[in-house]
Formats: C-alpha cells, sequence, structure tokens
C-alpha cells in the first residue's frame, strides 16, 4: 500500500515540488547543482539593467532576480499492517537544489573600482541563494524525522492522512521561514550593502 500526493507552488525565487508515495533511510538525499546566466554591461547602470533583463523570472511575482533557487523536495513513504494497525515502515525525502547565479562577461574588461563592486554584488547574491538551499535543507531533515516519528494508526488510510498533514505542515513552515529571510533580506539591503563594501574595502587597503 504507497500513497502518493504532489503538490507545486511557487514563491519568491523557489519552486517548491512535493511528492510522497515507498522505502526507508535515516538522512534526506540531498543534491545542490549551479547554472550562470551571463549579462554584459561597463557601468554600474549597465550591470542593472542586465540584471532585470536576463534574471531568472519566479511567477510568484513576475519580475526577473539577480538569483534564483530552485527546490524539489520529494521522497518516498512506506505503510505496514501488522496486528489490526499500520505503522511507518520506512520514509525517505529527497531534495534536490538548484542555484541560477550572474556571470559577468565584462569583469576583466572593467575598471577595478566597477569590478570591485562587482564582486561585492556577486558574493552576495550567493550568499543570498545559499541560505535559501540551506533554509530547505533543514526542512528536508526535519520532515524526515517527522515521518519516522509518527505512530502507528487504526488503518493505512489514517496513517495516509497524518503523513500528507505533517508534509503540508512542515513544507507550509518551509515557505513562510524562506519568505521571512527574502522580506529581511529587501528591508537591509542598502545598509548590508554599505557593510560589505566598507568591509572589503579596508580588507583592500591592508
Amino acid at each position: 500500500m504507497f500513497f502518493m500526493r504532489r503538490v507545486r507552488r511557487f514563491f519568491g525565487a523557489i519552486l517548491l515540488l512535493c511528492v510522497i508515495p515507498a522505502t526507508a533511510s535515516a538522512e534526506p538525499v540531498i543534491t545542490k547543482t549551479y547554472s550562470y546566466f551571463r549579462i554584459g554591461g561597463r557601468t554600474a547602470e549597465d550591470l542593472d539593467r542586465e540584471l532585470e533583463k536576463h534574471g531568472p523570472m519566479t511567477r510568484a511575482t513576475g519580475h526577473r532576480h539577480p538569483g534564483a533557487t530552485e527546490i524539489k523536495f520529494g521522497g518516498d513513504v512506506t505503510y505496514m499492517e501488522r496486528g489490526g494497525r499500520c505503522s511507518i515502515g520506512g520514509a525517505r525525502v529527497t531534495l534536490r537544489t538548484h542555484l541560477i547565479l550572474p556571470r559577468w562577461n565584462n569583469r576583466s574588461r572593467a575598471s577595478a573600482d566597477l569590478r570591485f563592486i562587482w564582486d561585492t554584488l556577486s558574493t552576495d547574491i550567493k550568499r543570498h541563494e545559499e541560505r535559501h538551499a540551506e533554509i530547505a535543507r533543514n526542512h528536508a531533515r526535519q520532515l524526515e524525522r517527522a515521518l519516522l516519528a509518527l505512530g502507528s494508526s487504526k488503518s493505512c488510510d489514517a496513517l495516509e492522512k497524518q503523513v500528507s498533514e505533517t508534509t503540508r505542515r512542515i513544507l507550509e513552515n518551509h515557505d513562510r521561514e524562506q519568505l521571512r529571510f527574502d522580506q529581511i533580506e529587501a528591508t537591509n539591503f542598502d545598509a548590508r550593502m554599505m557593510r560589505l563594501l566598507q568591509y572589503r574595502m579596508g580588507r583592500r587597503g591592508s
């Protein structure tokens, strides 16, 4: 007996896909990959325009972004019937994260000051997307632990409902944490960039 469900949701730069249907594992199977979109430009204004023109589009906002993280949750749950009760035989959660980051074609031909600004910005973009992937990893581990911890139930149908509710609750928590992170990052962007520029300028001058 197995259970299979598909949920597709979009928030910010993230695509979330959940599939639960059959095996056991003690730790989620997590993979992370990268791809890059290329931009041109020779001034700071050019870079802004290029990021807005070529950055990944998200369905939630309808806008392009300087970076994005695609997140796909999946996995298997098995059920065991014994003595008139149904219990979890095993659970495996999988997570695939794919980070989409900018790559500037003209960096080698740009002024030192513009390279410095770009390096600071691109480092912050990567840090931001890596944090999205980290949040997803934390929730993948939490989901697998929660599924394995479910007690037995009077029927597998009832237990399937518990699996569904547990999955829904943890993925909704995941959504909220990702959204909260984006909101905090957006609010603090200017101040954060100034701190980063000052810090890197200090290191460059030392």
